[in-house]
């Protein structure tokens, strides 16, 4: 796979299609024309330099923008008699009791900064475990403008975290790229964001303002922030200032269901400077046990205006795309468990239809999935362990969607629990199965026999019905 892609294997004898490109001396074979054209011509095969993670390990790391922007927050603090003072990874770093405005930091004009066409975008949610790179590319290939890396933790990415960095890996394919930034320290997020530009070729950068998991919120991040309004203010306007690419923001309706809040965050980050915001139309507590609240979502889009907004949450038809359209004033879409179950939801968007798709085609797609896979982990044991948890990650969502050919009411509903069908074909049938074992089963089809006592229970807890 590797082989035929980049004219090398670096896995070698690990490889399991080893026989491909080894000699019968078991040395390594290297199409040295095809090996140069393919590192000629992949753009974003890195996301940081070796160096610059020496520097990082030394802590001598250099963060001028970030620096001078503390420093100014430091002597705004010395002129006034109150202060904050917060203690931020062993250190104190003081804010100011009033507000911040551009006056207390040199920033790039707006017309210094990148532009970025929002409007009318089909985007693709920063999706947690699911959302990484070879979806992506299934998802760009099917239709979607806008794609987002998982989140990824500010704090393990000053800490040279290799898994955490993998997150950011962007494909040459993915034209209008972000990467998700989740912390609660001013200095790690902004420091972070300053490194990004360095570091990644990237089109903007996202704050993680909705992440509802318990590990998270309980260190006063995701969603937590929605609540910490002047920590949050020191993060904004501190990534604003030292990023040259847009800096956008993804939130809830609140912490607690029935207490909305989203109204009151949305004009002030517009105020500290995002290029765009989105809103899940759920509050955390809620998670997905509430079909998504799009009359307070079109309440905050109007808030929002000029930044661009988008609304997410229950979009699975291109009747619902439509219908948001119409009767909101979101600039566009966000799609995240819709794009899991189906897609090619991307590809009925644009083309305003419903695609019965077939069985066939269906599984070619997890084929692609799969060589993405292999390419992106690697086509050794552990990359293809990977790449099979990560398919049947996907597989607890795929099997939700129901063929348009079979369904009595069109179009389906995202947060209606089907009754056991049986399919036009066996494959059609396994794939409705909501059984894990029928799950591993497929992926069985792709990456062989799976190892003695293997077991897979989803770790997203989204792939449940309301």
């Amino acid at each position: 796979m590797n082989f035929e892609l980049k004219g090398k294997c670096q896995f070698g004898v690990e490889c399991r299609f080893s026989k491909k490109h080894l000699k019968e001396n078991y040395e390594n074979i290297v199409d040295e024309q095809k090996f140069k054209i393919y590192s000629e011509t992949v753009k974003y095969d890195r996301t940081i330099s070796k160096d610059s993670l020496f520097l990082l390990r030394k802590k001598k790391y250099e963060f001028p923008k970030s620096d001078q922007y503390f420093k100014s927050l430091q002597n705004k603090t010395e002129q006034q008699p109150q202060y904050v003072k917060s203690l931020e990874n062993k250190a104190e770093l003081h804010t100011p009791a009033g507000a911040i405005t551009n006056e207390d930091v040199i920033a790039l004009k707006p017309n210094e900064k990148k532009k970025i066409d929002f409007s009318n975008k089909l985007y693709l949610a920063p999706l947690t475990t699911v959302g990484n790179l070879p979806f992506r590319r299934v998802c760009k290939k099917l239709g979607a403008d806008i794609t987002c890396g998982e989140m990824a933790m500010s704090t393990q990415l000053l800490q040279q975290r290799q898994s955490e960095w993998a997150l950011l890996k962007r494909h040459e394919s993915e034209d209008l790229f972000g990467v998700q930034l989740c912390g609660g320290y001013p200095d790690t997020m902004t420091k972070t964001a300053e490194m990004l530009n360095k570091e990644c070729e990237i089109d903007f950068i996202d704050i993680n303002l909705g992440c509802p998991i318990d590990l998270v919120f309980k260190k006063g991040e995701g969603s937590a922030l929605m609540g910490r309004m002047n920590k949050l203010q020191t993060i904004v306007q501190g990534m604003v200032q030292v990023s040259d690419v847009p800096i956008t923001i993804k939130m809830r309706t609140s912490i607690f269901e029935g207490k909305s809040i989203a109204h009151k965050v949305v004009p002030l980050v517009k105020e500290w400077g995002v290029s765009a915001i989105t809103l899940h139309g759920r509050s955390r507590e809620q998670r997905y046990t509430r079909d998504a609240d799009w009359e307070y979502i079109d309440e905050c889009s109007q808030l929002a205006n000029p930044v661009p907004f988008f609304g997410n949450g229950d979009i699975l038809s291109y009747e619902d795309v439509n219908l948001r359209r119409e009767t909101t004033n979101v600039n566009g879409v966000m799609i995240a468990r819709g794009a899991l179950m189906k897609p090619w939801l991307f590809t009925e968007i644009k083309e305003q239809r419903h695609w019965d798709i077939s069985s066939s085609e269906r599984f070619n797609l997890l084929k692609d999935y799969t060589n993405y896979g292999l390419e992106h982990w690697g086509s050794d044991s552990r990359g293809v362990e990977s790449t099979r948890r990560f398919l049947l990650e996907w597989l607890s969502f795929l099997h939700r969607y129901i063929p348009v050919g079979i369904l009595e009411v069109v179009p389906q509903k995202i947060n209606e629990k089907p009754s056991p069908h049986r399919g036009r074909d066996d494959l059609e049938t396994l794939f409705a199965s909501r059984n894990a074992n029928d799950w591993v089963k497929i992926s069985e089809m792709l990456l062989g026999p799976v190892p003695d006592n293997f077991i897979f229970v989803p770790k997203h807890k989204a792939n449940s019905y309301a």
